[in-house]
C-alpha cells in the first residue's frame, strides 16, 4: 500500500513539472515571437485615416526592421536585432513617440536621412517632387495655415538627419507628426504595420450605466449593438 501511494504521488508531481514547463515553454515562445516577429496594436486616433481608422486592431511585422530588444516594462532599448532592409518611403510604420516615448505612434513615412521634405500649401514634397497623397488619405481643412502661425501646411524645407525618417499621418489636417517634433531615429522605429485582425466602430447607442439597476440594461444593449459595430469587410485587410 505505501509502495503504491508513492508512486502516485510521484506520478503526480511529474505530471505538475510536465504541465509547468509546458506553460514555461509557450510563454517563452510567445514572448520570443512578440519581441523579434510580430506585435498586436490599436488605433485609438484620427490621424491616418481613413487608411486606418479608430477601432482598428493590427499586427505589427517587426523582423522586416530588426526588432528592439527592451528591458521588460520600459521604453528602453538594450539593442536590435538584425533586419532586412531600412523603413522606405510609403511604409506605414510604429514607432515610439519622440514626445513621450512611453507611448507608441503610427504614421507613413514620406522621406529617408539624406531627403529634403517641404509642404507647399498642403502639398508634400520631398527632393522638390510632389510626393503622392496615398490612396485613402484625406484633408478636412481648406484654411492653409502660414508656416509662422503653424508647420501643419507650410514647412521646411528640412534635410532629414542620416538614420532618421520624416513621418506623416494620411489625415493631414488631423495629425501630429514630423512637421512638428521632426524626424524620428532608427532606435524608435518598432515594426511595419501588416494586417487588420480586428476592427470595430465606436459604441455610441449603447445606454450609460447609471448604477447596478442599469447594468442588464447595458449588457443587453452592448451585445445587441455589438453585430453592428464590426466592420466585416476590414477584417484581414493587408496595410499598405
Amino acid at each position: 500500500m505505501s509502495e503504491q501511494a508513492a508512486g502516485t504521488g510521484s506520478d503526480w508531481v511529474r505530471l505538475v513539472r510536465e504541465y509547468a514547463s509546458s506553460v514555461l515553454i509557450a510563454l517563452g515562445l510567445a514572448l520570443a515571437i512578440r519581441t523579434a516577429v510580430v506585435q498586436a496594436f490599436y488605433i485609438p486616433s484620427g490621424s491616418m485615416e481613413d487608411t486606418l481608422l479608430v477601432g482598428d486592431y493590427l499586427l505589427a511585422n517587426k523582423f522586416v526592421y530588426g526588432a528592439p530588444v527592451d528591458i521588460p516594462l520600459t521604453a528602453i532599448t538594450l539593442f536590435r536585432l538584425p533586419g532586412l532592409r531600412e523603413p522606405q518611403p510609403g511604409d506605414i510604420v510604429i514607432f515610439r513617440s519622440p514626445v513621450d516615448p512611453d507611448r507608441d505612434l503610427i504614421k507613413r513615412c514620406v522621406a529617408v536621412g539624406g531627403q529634403t521634405v517641404e509642404v507647399r500649401n498642403k502639398e508634400l514634397f520631398v527632393d522638390g517632387v510632389r510626393f503622392p497623397d496615398p490612396p485613402r488619405s484625406k484633408y478636412t481643412d481648406h484654411t492653409v495655415l502660414p508656416a509662422a502661425a503653424n508647420p501643419r501646411d507650410n514647412f521646411g524645407p528640412y534635410r532629414v538627419p542620416p538614420g532618421q525618417f520624416f513621418m506623416m499621418g494620411d489625415n493631414r489636417d488631423n495629425s501630429y507628426d514630423s512637421r512638428y517634433w521632426r524626424s524620428v531615429p532608427k532606435a524608435m522605429i518598432k515594426g511595419k504595420a501588416m494586417s487588420i485582425y480586428w476592427s470595430w466602430a465606436s459604441d455610441t447607442e449603447t445606454p450609460y450605466y447609471t448604477g447596478l439597476l442599469s447594468a442588464p440594461r447595458v449588457a443587453l444593449g452592448w451585445l445587441a449593438g455589438l453585430p453592428g459595430r464590426i466592420r466585416f469587410g476590414r477584417l484581414g485587410n493587408v496595410i499598405w
